[in-house]
């Protein structure tokens, strides 16, 4: 079987992830083909998209925000992600199970003693109408008669786990503060969520294989169940498996892969590209080696923001009043530096409406 090294899962990687080179493509095209972007930080996917995209105009997005073509919801890790109509809805009742079960696993003690199911009733009652309620607005409601749980317990089962939800604008669009406020997604997008196959098949599971692959494959199952946080998709990876090809990574695993996604030459030069916090390049493995040294592997879970050098993780940044601030976590040659900077400027350009192209890269660590 062929050994994949690290070089040739890096490229592959970003190819898949249209971060070699950028792509011309509409904004809901390539949300769709990312499988959604993370995105508890509002503006952190318009900086996702930025990278990855020809001429990306955040308006596009905000655009589809507001008429309802993306949503940003509870899906992934429990995570928010920012997903096309169509794909939170095929998908959101394969995640269900999983949702819970992560709500639980942080407030199992206070919700002890509550009927989830009759719970999750009465906040679809509540929810039918439509309108957009934040949390604290859909306890105040369903609280009464269940003295046990807090109110943060009760409102992230239901927000996050019992009843599919969207987040309704203004939360989201370019450059504007909005708290959360949900939104049932089946009024909010005037179709239901779709059911789980009643022949107890997995169309949905064998779907999600594929979709994961083509945007980060090669991988292995343990990175799909990193990506996806579903345990239950062995079976489906069964099913698709005379569809894939395999190969080996330098540790042994075996990697899967649709057989004609781009696998491009391990020499394939690599531009500089800026991640938003929390980008599913990184953290859409469980085993990350093929973008980001060990020794760094926690600043993509503690929402730091990173510079790709060579298609690795090199540097994070950040930025303040129009100015745009990169540092190395190693040493960069003169060109890598120049490089740096120069798509720093772009990225401190787009950041501020032209206001500011102004960049400082500080000096690499000793």
């Amino acid at each position: 079987m062929t050994v994949l090294d690290n070089r040739a899962l890096n490229r592959a990687m970003l190819a898949r992830q249209l971060l070699l080179d950028r792509a011309d493509l509409p904004v809901v095209d390539a949300v769709a083909h990312l499988c959604g972007l993370q995105a508890q930080e509002p503006q952190e996917p318009f900086v996702g998209l930025w990278s990855r995209l020809t001429a990306f105009d955040p308006a596009a997005l905000s655009d589809l925000l507001t008429r309802r073509g993306v949503v940003r919801t509870h899906l992934m890790r429990r995570t928010v992600h920012l997903v096309t109509a169509d794909d939170v809805l095929a998908w959101r009742s394969r995640h269900d199970a999983m949702l819970r079960q992560r709500v639980l696993g942080v407030y199992r003690d206070e919700l002890k003693g509550v009927d989830l199911d009759e719970l999750a009733a009465e906040a679809r009652d509540l929810m039918a109408d439509g309108e957009p309620r934040t949390a604290a607005e859909i306890v105040r409601e369903l609280a009464p008669g269940r003295p046990g749980p807090g109110p943060r317990a009760l409102g992230e089962m239901v927000v996050a786990a019992l009843v599919p939800m969207a987040q309704a604008p203004p939360r989201g669009l370019w450059r504007t503060k909005g708290g959360v406020r949900n939104v049932a997604l089946s009024a909010w997008l005037g179709r239901p969520v779709d059911p789980p196959a009643a022949d107890g098949s997995d169309p949905v599971g064998q779907a999600l294989v594929r979709r994961y692959l083509a945007a980060h494959g090669p991988a292995a199952t343990a990175d799909l169940r990193a990506w996806s946080g579903l345990a239950g998709l062995p079976g489906a990876v069964t099913a698709v498996r005379d569809e894939l090809v395999s190969f080996r990574d330098e540790r042994g695993r075996e990697l899967l892969d649709l057989p004609d996604a781009p696998r491009p030459d391990p020499g394939t030069p690599a531009p500089v590209r800026f991640l938003p916090a929390f980008d599913n390049a990184i953290l859409g493995y469980q085993d990350r080696s093929r973008i980001i040294d060990d020794a760094h592997r926690g600043l993509s879970v503690a929402g730091e923001r990173v510079v790709l050098v060579d298609g690795r993780v090199a540097a994070t940044w950040s930025v303040s009043e129009g100015v745009v601030t990169v540092d190395p976590l190693g040493a960069f040659s003169r060109a890598d530096r120049a490089a740096v900077a120069d798509q720093g400027s772009e990225l401190a350009s787009f950041l501020s409406d032209g206001g500011s192209d102004r960049v400082r890269v500080a000096a690499s660590p000793r």
